[in-house]
């Protein structure tokens, strides 16, 4: 079988395998031969300006696009492998994606029900990521009048809720407040300790500092360094000054606490 042969072409220690992928748009090269590895187990950042063809890629990883050449390989199974793979992943999208006329719950409840989460733990299963998200007190109220940390929150519910094996988070703190964004990082690291593999996208270079163990640098489509933190630091090719955060929002945090304030 052809999913067998690609298995055969992975190690068991590689969640995600790309090789050589290009996703074209009319005379416009998005991803341009783009290979890489993320290990089982880490938090890989996806980094790079605008337009630099992060989300067109992880839009292939979600099985989205279809790339014009190229392979994507998921736990052993091609990225266009159908329902096997989809289960597998977990996307919170850059975009809401959210029905702003229905409560969270009933948000949950949609799409537990398309990945295919069993009726019979379903509801615990809702119970538990909306307590994770701290919306546990608004599961019955409509969204349409929650605050941006709210619906960023639901967002990364929705990605959760079927427990995915790999989870990619694509801009996931874009607008929220100091609360919300560090509720968001400990269900990260929650998750990374559980074993999820998680792609983390951001423009927020102290967010990868913080988060994540390697990291790809794409500019005009294509991946122009990787490595850990310390390794992209060696590529510099002059002796500049390297301003870490000063720690200001880990003393917002402490002065005013981690309750969310919705």
């Amino acid at each position: 079988m052809a999913a067998d042969r690609v298995a055969a072409q992975t190690s068991d220690e590689d969640m995600v395998v790309a090789r050589g992928l290009t996703k074209r748009f009319g005379d416009r090269t998005a991803v341009d031969d783009v290979s890489f590895v993320i290990r089982r187990g880490e938090i890989f950042g996806l980094l790079g300006p605008n337009g630099a063809g992060k989300s067109t890629t992880v839009n292939i990883l979600s099985t989205y696009l279809k790339p014009d050449s190229g392979q994507a390989v998921i736990d052993g199974m091609p990225s266009t492998g159908g329902v096997a793979v989809k289960r597998t992943i977990g996307v919170v999208p850059q975009e809401l994606a959210l029905y702003d006329d229905l409560t969270a719950q009933e948000n949950l409840e949609f799409f537990a029900s398309i990945y295919g989460v069993p009726g019979a733990i379903r509801q615990a299963r809702i119970r538990e990521v909306l307590e994770q998200v701290g919306l546990q007190d608004r599961a019955r109220e409509a969204i349409e009048d929650f605050s941006g940390g709210m619906k960023r929150r639901l967002n990364l519910a929705v990605g959760i809720v079927h427990r995915p094996a790999f989870l990619m988070l694509d801009e996931p703190t874009v607008g929220v407040d100091p609360q919300s964004r560090q509720n968001i990082f400990d269900i990260i690291r929650d998750l990374q300790r559980s074993g999820v593999t998680l792609l983390y996208t951001t423009h927020y270079m102290e967010e990868a500092e913080q988060l994540c163990d390697r990291m790809a640098i794409m500019d005009d489509g294509q991946i122009i360094a990787m490595g850990t933190l310390e390794e992209l630091l060696r590529l510099r090719v002059e002796e500049i000054e390297i301003e870490r955060p000063r720690g200001l929002e880990q003393l917002f945090i402490q002065l005013t606490g981690k309750r969310l304030r919705d």
